[in-house]
């Protein structure tokens, strides 16, 4: 019993420090706008510094959005190369030049960051307006922060399944030490839990994609929930990440299917042709739903929880502009709902990885199949689904 309590002890510390490090980090979000953007604001509207109210939902979306540095305390950030291929070669400098406002003079063209779309854009210095033909010209290679986070990621995940296997060659026939410990539980539970029942005999061949994509959206999805670097990107609340994982699925799906899953899909055995007719084409747009809904529901998930935690912070700006004390009031509301919300996004941190690697099981099952029984793929996909 008095192990139990020790150990809730420490995860109510654990989420505390958590949610101090959060306010912290995010303590300069008012002041971090960018001054000659705000003054120039001003001026167009005939506003002044002090008529400016706090913007909870432009602060929300900048902390969620990629960027193109990465934002370290107070007003330090951490500069990101910015690599541009335009009609006229190459460009490549550091995102530090677009500081206080400043545009990036590169060789032929003016570069500034859109502040509505966060993109790059090619403005004119001449006409003062964006260069629509120029801009349409260029493609971005830049490191932005969620490419940065990928990679450290990715050299975290090598280090640590390098270390692991070691550890296992080392260790063989003995229990797990270390970081095996705790790796190799999570291994067997994908194999055991989520291939061999979802797959079957087959289920090895596609062991190291299930691998890879649950310990990347967990690790990165723990890594999103760290407010100070190398955490606090979120690359799996970016749809483009989330749209990615799911086309690798779409397609080893596609890959790996038999002719059961092709027949199941263009004539399902046992139905009358007119009644093809109408559910074949459901059938073929249900091949494309289903990464659809993989996409989607990481993507939501995860910037949902951001998107709540951030606007209890705001709580504390916007009744802070009302009045001090009430600020401080909701500023110890808005770090009760932030312990629960870390306890609770460290839990959906865990459960989409799992579901998302569930569900690409579950089609990969499907695909393979040879007797190809659908009704039971289905009902363990509609099973998992309101999960």
């Amino acid at each position: 019993m008095a192990n139990k309590i020790n150990i809730f002890k420490q995860f109510l510390v654990l989420i505390s420090v958590f949610a101090f490090n959060t306010i912290w980090a995010y303590e300069p979000i008012e002041k971090e706008h960018n001054a000659a953007e705000f003054h120039q604001t001003s001026a167009e509207h005939g506003e002044s510094h002090e008529s400016q109210g706090f913007d909870a939902g432009k602060m929300i979306i900048e902390h969620v959005a990629d960027s193109y540095g990465w934002h370290l305390w107070g007003h330090t950030s951490l500069p990101l190369p910015i690599i541009i291929k335009s009609d006229k070669g190459f460009d490549c400098f550091m995102s530090s030049k677009f500081n206080h406002g400043h545009d990036a003079v590169q060789g032929n063209y003016t570069y500034r960051i859109d502040e509505k779309t966060k993109s790059i854009i090619v403005f004119d210095e001449l006409t003062g307006t964006v260069d629509q033909e120029a801009t349409a010209k260029i493609t971005d290679f830049s490191i932005t922060k969620n490419v940065a986070a990928m990679f450290f990621s990715m050299l975290l995940m090598l280090w640590m399944f390098i270390k692991v296997a070691k550890l296992a060659t080392k260790n063989r026939g003995k229990a797990p030490s270390g970081l095996q410990s705790w790796i190799e539980p999570l291994v067997v539970f994908v194999r055991d839990d989520v291939a061999k029942p979802s797959i079957g005999k087959s289920y090895e061949k596609f062991m190291p994609f299930l691998l890879t994509v649950f310990f990347f959206i967990w690790i990165n999805n723990l890594l999103g929930l760290i407010p100070i670097f190398p955490g606090g990107a979120n690359l799996t609340g970016s749809i483009s990440v989330a749209l990615v994982l799911a086309a690798f699925t779409l397609v080893i799906t596609f890959v790996v299917a038999n002719k059961h899953y092709w027949r199941h899909v263009f004539a399902m055995p046992g139905v009358p042709l007119p009644v093809l007719i109408i559910l074949t084409p459901i059938e073929i747009l249900g091949l494309f739903l289903r990464p659809f809904v993989l996409m989607i529901r990481l993507f939501a998930n995860i910037t949902a929880g951001h998107i709540i935690a951030l606007a209890f912070f705001s709580l504390i700006f916007i009744f802070g502009e009302m009045n001090a004390g009430l600020g401080l009031g909701v500023s110890v509301l808005s770090l009760v709902f932030t312990i629960f919300m870390g306890a609770l996004e460290l839990l959906v941190a865990f459960l989409q990885a799992y579901v998302f690697t569930l569900l690409s099981a579950i089609y990969f099952g499907a695909a393979v199949d040879e007797g190809h029984d659908v009704h039971h793929h289905h009902d363990h996909e509609t099973e998992v689904a309101h999960h």
